[in-house]
């Protein structure tokens, strides 16, 4: 009987042939991915507790505080791919995770020795973004050097299960490390393990080839990139929409802090503890989002994606003050987590399947800038409407939106027509896109 047990425990455990985790290559930089996502997890935590608790933020500047996160993908992410295509991508995904580790770490010293205010904490998420500009576009490329493209929305399934799995033990951490020792000071552990991530990442071996080109212009490559994603209906409708769900991302995410602490009255720890309900949902999806792309296509997944998370807005909207409440905002995170996964896996693995090797630099920077311009309007939009309205006002703006979306998406054409990934376009030649 145990020896049956043990064997049907082995098989369990054993990956299927075939599996993407069975590359070594690809392993490395999955663990990468789950360490640096349960250090994200504290400061995606601690960061707004910090500004909501301890700095006594008001709806405006909890709004300002995501702008700044967001302001560096609107002024750098052009230039920024312009620049990727020209060098390796994988020094840069290493550099990113160890600035990332500098710019958290600063929030805990500027609180010993007395200097931790709002503008610092501006100054931080403007640097973070800022990072993640130019280091987040380069992890992405350095995924297509390591899987093929025809695995892309079974890679980025697997990439969302390592955050699932950071997201479901993360939040609970958390909130653990924020009620022992601060919030401030819990970002420390976010630090060292961004650095834990960049070792890993430095074992990575891709074979990149590049190829100069002699007559290579910056203002020329610029407007490759642009012309690229303009020319190609599938990207500018994926750009239309999952900009518009930013919008409303954004909206809603500058309140949720707010509402859990202020409206529903949690604890930081009770607040870390809901947001394994986060975890749940993106766990969920990422087990079952490439079945259900497979199942359904992806253009149609996606949209799925946007009415998980609407409804998860516009339900804690209107949930009740009380045991209900703390439910409905646990179910919430949950919803959102879910949403998120479906909508991006299909997202980022479309994009990527249509460009070729050398433009992918200048369309996921040109991407990036698209569906983040509606970002930074969309948090300060929640923060207004939090502050002069209410913070259900902007959780039912973010939902109602999201709900339009959905009818808009389900509508064209171009996105419900997509029921599998399409082949790369032709190589780029030094003429155009």
């Amino acid at each position: 009987m145990t020896r049956a047990l043990l064997a049907r425990l082995r098989a369990a455990l054993t990956l299927p042939p075939g599996d993407l985790l069975r590359n070594a290559t690809y392993r490395r930089l999955w663990s990468s991915i789950l360490i640096s996502s349960l250090g994200g997890q504290v400061t995606m935590l601690a960061l707004p507790l910090t500004a909501a608790v301890l700095l006594h933020a008001t709806p405006t500047q909890m709004g300002l505080l995501t702008a700044m996160e967001i302001a560096p993908f609107v002024l750098f992410s052009l230039p920024a791919g312009v620049w990727l295509d020209r060098v390796r991508k994988l020094p840069v995904y290493i550099a990113g995770e160890l600035l990332i580790g500098v710019a958290v770490g600063s929030v805990p010293l500027a609180w010993a020795m007395g200097w931790l205010a709002m503008p610092w904490l501006y100054a931080v998420g403007f640097f973070i973004g800022c990072v993640f500009t130019v280091a987040g576009t380069a992890s992405q490329i350095v995924l297509t050097q390591v899987v093929e493209r025809d695995r892309l929305v079974e890679a980025h399934a697997k990439n969302a299960l390592a955050t699932s799995g950071s997201d479901v033990a993360g939040p609970g951490f958390a909130g653990l490390l924020i009620k022992l020792f601060g919030a401030p000071l819990a970002l420390l552990v976010d630090a060292v393990l961004v650095v834990v991530s960049a070792a890993i990442l430095r074992g990575i071996h891709v074979d990149e080839r590049r190829t100069p080109r002699p007559d290579a212009r910056f203002g020329r490559e610029l407007a490759e990139g642009l012309r690229f994603v303009a020319e190609h209906k599938l990207l500018v409708a994926l750009a239309v929409a999952v900009g518009t769900w930013q919008l409303c991302q954004n909206a809603a995410q500058v309140v949720q802090i707010l509402f859990a602490t202020r409206t529903l009255g949690l604890s930081e720890h009770a607040v870390g503890l809901c947001y394994i309900g986060l975890g749940a949902g993106t766990v969920t999806a990422s087990v079952w989002g490439n079945r259900i792309s497979r199942r359904i296509g992806p253009g149609p997944s996606m949209v799925l994606g946007f009415l998980v998370c609407g409804s998860g807005w516009l339900l804690l909207a209107v949930a009740p003050v009380g045991p209900w409440g703390v439910a409905a905002f646990a179910a919430t995170l949950a919803l959102y987590g879910a949403g998120a996964v479906l909508a991006f896996i299909n997202f980022l693995a479309l994009r990527q399947a249509v460009t070729p090797e050398p433009m992918l630099g200048r369309m996921t920077s040109t991407m990036r800038w698209l569906i983040l311009l509606p970002a930074g309007p969309g948090a300060l939009i929640g923060g207004w409407l939090g502050e002069h309205h209410g913070l259900r006002s902007a959780l039912a703006f973010a939902g109602g939106v999201s709900m339009l979306l959905v009818v808009a998406a389900w509508w064209h054409p171009v996105i419900r027509g997509v029921r599998s990934l399409p082949s790369t376009a032709k190589p780029v030649t030094a003429g155009g896109a």
